[in-house]
């Protein structure tokens, strides 16, 4: 049981930092805060471009991993 521990909680805390720094990279969609401070003018322009979607792919990838060690916490706890 210790050696998942150790395979688990640096995969979970990696996963959950990387989540938080991949949605802050994400431009607004308008309607939020990201317009509040001016972020949404560059948006409509932007399009969807390949690295706003390597970047949705990167952040899903994130968010999977990051799911799958929760549930592996929970079975462990």
């Amino acid at each position: 049981m210790s050696d998942v521990i150790w395979i688990v909680a640096p995969l979970h805390v990696l996963s959950a930092l990387m989540l938080i720094f991949l949605v802050l990279l994400h431009s607004g969609k308008g309607g939020g805060l990201s317009d509040m401070f001016g972020g949404g003018a560059g948006a409509a322009a932007a399009g969807s471009t390949v690295v706003e979607r390597n970047l949705d792919r990167i952040t899903v990838i994130a968010a999977i991993t990051f799911g799958f060690t929760s549930v592996a916490y929970g079975l462990i706890f």
